[in-house]
């Protein structure tokens, strides 16, 4: 699967690949949310480049956050959430990004997706993040039946190996992007298409 999509990394995966800092991916993953890509990279390293630390975001004015994250979806919402996460950050974790679900949990404007992702790319834990790409695919592809990311999280990790866990998120999205669209899927060029229940498919390429 992995083989048939183009070596493009998620904005995420991309920005984790660099530095590895739990910082840039919770930023970078809460600036994701109903975003493309093509704006959440641009506008993670604006907003990193002028407040690369968590000090440095806290001081940050929210407009300025939210001009500088513009045009992420809901950038004015995104910008009072970060500025509160650098002051909880600092206010109750010592100034760094704290390494467990429940910690992360607690923050404005995290949920499952995010925090599974900064565990995963910054801290190397096993978790699985499940966005809406690895929610639609894994259950077209008939590997879970289930209604939302959750249950598709706690469904996967029944079935699937531990190594996978945190590669999943990004071999999926870039799959899901480029051949495993949500609407009209390109099943012609699919590598695993004799593979694929195809659930939920009424129409593909």
């Amino acid at each position: 699967m992995a083989e048939c999509v183009g070596s493009a990394l998620p904005a995420v995966s991309e920005l984790a690949a660099r530095r590895r800092d739990p910082f840039d991916v919770l930023v970078s993953t809460i600036i994701s949310l109903r975003t493309k890509d093509e704006v959440t990279g641009p506008a993670s390293r604006r907003l990193l480049a002028r407040a690369p630390t968590i000090p440095a975001l806290a001081a940050l004015p929210e407009a300025d956050i939210a001009s500088l994250i513009y045009p992420a979806g809901f950038y004015n919402t995104k910008a009072r959430q970060l500025r509160a996460v650098a002051a909880i950050l600092l206010r109750d974790h010592g100034g760094a990004v704290p390494d467990s679900m429940a910690a992360l949990l607690r923050l404005p404007g995290v949920g499952r997706k995010t925090a599974n992702l900064v565990l995963g790319l910054s801290f190397g834990i096993d978790a699985i993040c499940v966005d809406t790409h690895v929610h639609r695919i894994c259950n077209r592809l008939g590997w879970v039946d289930t209604r939302d990311p959750d249950a598709t999280e706690l469904a996967l990790a029944g079935v699937m190996p531990r190594r996978y866990w945190i590669p999943i998120n990004a071999i999926m999205v870039t799959f899901g992007q480029q051949v495993c669209t949500p609407m009209s899927p390109r099943c012609s060029v699919c590598p695993v298409y004799g593979l694929c229940v195809r659930r939920g498919v009424d129409r593909h390429r």
